[in-house]
Formats: C-alpha cells, sequence, structure tokens
C-alpha cells in the first residue's frame, strides 16, 4: 500500500482536488493507497474539508495542529502516521504533479528505496525567490557534503527508509534528512505546475528564516566562518603591528585617525558577527535540550465507511 502525505495550510479549496486526482491515477494503476492529510493549524476551514473527506471516502486520515507548526512539523507528523510499505509526499496545491508518483511507485517496485522528485523547471516564481533558492540550496550542498540542487519534499520512501526517519530525534531538515540517511536512490524529474487554486503562503521574510533556521540544523559550516574571521584579524593585526613596530623604529609615528577608526569599526563588526552566529546556534540547543515536541495534533479524524463487496 502506498502512503500520500499531504501537508495543508490554508487549502480548503484544494483538499478535494487533490485527493480527487490522486486517487483517480492509483485506481487506474491498480495501486491501493491512503491519504494522510495534515491540516497545520489553518485558519480556514481546510480540517472541516478533510473531515467531510474522511466521512465520504474510505481511504482518509485527517491530523489537525493545535496551530501552525511549519511544514517540516507536518511532514514529520505525516511520516509518523504511515501505514503503507513506502510514502510519497506531495503538495496540497499539486504544483507538484500527481502523475509522477506513478513513475515514482514503479521505480520503487525495481527496488530503490528513495525516489526524489528534482525540479526541472520552477514555473512562475519571483526572480528574487528564484534566486534566492539557487543560492540556499548551492550553499547547503557545500555545507552537507551532497548535492541538493534543485530538490524539493516530492519524494518516495520505502517503509524502512521512514522508520528510520521517524526515530530520528533531531528537528531535521526533510529534504537533507532523506539524502544524509542513505539507501538505494533513483530521481524523477519533473516541471513545477501551477497552484490548482489559492496563492502560496511562503512570503520573502518566511523563507529567509527557512533558509537560516535548516542550514544550522544540518551544518555546523556558519560556525567555521568565526574562526576563518578570526585568522582574519590575526592576519591583520599582525601586520599593522609589523607596521607600527617598524614606524617606532625608525622614528616615525603612526600617522591617521581615520585608520585607527575603520580598524576598530572592522574589529567590532566581525565581533558582533561572530556573537550572532554562535547566539544562534546556542538557541538552536536551547530548543533542542528543552525536548517539546515538534507538532501538537489537537484532534484527527478516520475514515470508518468501507466499499461494498464487489459483486
Amino acid at each position: 500500500m502506498l502512503s500520500v502525505i499531504i501537508p495543508a495550510y490554508n487549502e480548503e479549496k484544494c483538499i478535494e482536488l487533490a485527493y480527487g486526482a490522486i486517487q483517480s491515477l492509483l485506481a487506474e494503476n491498480e495501486i491501493e493507497g491512503e491519504f494522510i492529510f495534515v491540516d497545520d493549524g489553518s485558519k480556514d476551514n481546510t480540517y472541516e474539508m478533510i473531515t467531510r473527506l474522511s466521512e465520504e471516502k474510505e481511504n482518509v486520515i485527517g491530523l489537525h495542529f493545535s496551530r501552525n507548526f511549519g511544514k517540516e512539523s507536518a511532514i514529520s507528523a505525516g511520516l509518523a502516521s504511515v501505514n503503507g510499505d513506502c510514502a510519497v509526499v506531495i503538495d496540497c496545491d499539486l504544483q507538484h504533479p500527481p502523475e509522477k508518483i506513478i513513475e515514482m511507485y514503479r521505480l520503487w517496485e525495481q527496488g530503490y528505496e528513495i525516489v526524489e522528485g528534482i525540479k526541472k523547471e520552477r514555473g512562475q516564481e519571483k526572480k528574487m525567490h528564484s534566486f534566492g533558492a539557487k543560492f540556499f540550496y548551492s550553499a547547503i550542498s557545500r555545507m552537507a557534503g551532497f548535492d541538493m540542487a534543485n530538490s524539493s519534499d516530492f519524494k518516495l520512501l520505502d517503509r524502512k527508509v521512514v522508520d528510520v526517519i521517524n526515530k530520528m530525534p533531531e528537528r531535521g531538515f526533510f529534504r537533507a534528512i532523506s539524502y544524509w540517511v542513505g539507501y538505494n536512490k533513483a530521481t524523477v524529474e519533473y516541471d513545477v505546475k501551477e497552484r490548482v487554486d489559492g496563492e502560496s503562503k511562503w512570503s520573502t521574510v518566511g523563507l529567509i528564516k527557512y533558509a537560516v533556521s535548516n542550514i544550522s540544523s544540518f551544518s555546523t559550516a556558519p560556525m567555521q566562518i568565526v574562526t576563518a574571521l578570526g585568522i582574519v584579524m590575526l592576519v591583520i593585526s599582525v601586520i599593522f603591528g609589523v607596521w607600527a613596530l617598524i614606524d617606532k623604529i625608525i622614528g616615525r609615528a603612526l600617522e591617521g585617525m581615520t585608520t585607527v577608526i575603520i580598524i576598530t569599526i572592522f574589529i567590532g563588526s566581525i565581533i558582533m558577527i561572530s556573537l550572532g552566529i554562535i547566539g544562534y546556534y546556542i538557541a538552536r540547543i536551547y530548543e533542542e535540550i528543552k525536548g517539546r515536541p515538534r507538532y501538537i495534533i489537537s484532534s484527527s479524524v478516520r475514515s470508518t465507511r468501507k466499499n461494498p463487496p464487489a459483486k
């Protein structure tokens, strides 16, 4: 059985459309499936739509968060509820093409344990967002040590991979975690489609926070920046120290208050940047140590309706 995990935030108009599009494909290809809709604390009628769908269909599970915990938490909740032999994560707005699920499933049948959806075209996206995404994935690929260019949350995981990820206690970045765990991988390219309804819930500020949070959660490379800056300042200090010593020996005083001011400002800026980076990692450690749950499920629904026996 294939478990279809669908995180949703304010997607009331997309719930039935997503179910209908994916279920019809599964039925055509004789694939048994269950749908796990995770309502990430929506402010509209998303959960009501999920509840109604569970009453009408025989293979729907609905989870409702007590508040908005974020997409990563929604995916974690979905993975923790998987009953199938494999699971696929797909966006509710269907920008991830549902027909690719069948291609992923066939690759899984061939023995691949992780099938990654790789973006071939990003669709109609703001240039700033597109540039930021490329920069982010380039940065995290170098820091983490594996290529995540054009990666997405759209991927299929074997049950054993799901179990491993569920056992990991850290608040990890799903896209990076699925690379890190290893296993036998295959890729499927896709073009990002237009949303079936509504608009993206991601703001520029939200995307920046998301990027910074995920880089810090999966790599300690920014901490090395502090060391690098310290080495730079050591070199500069040695140069100016030798310069001052030579001026002292030859009897010429070091001239220019401007130089002193610039050096002081430069050193102060580096110190503040370094403290900021260290402080952010300490904050991440603090969040992990508190041990609060990644999400709180305030209510859930499960289909009780069964199909009538075939005649």
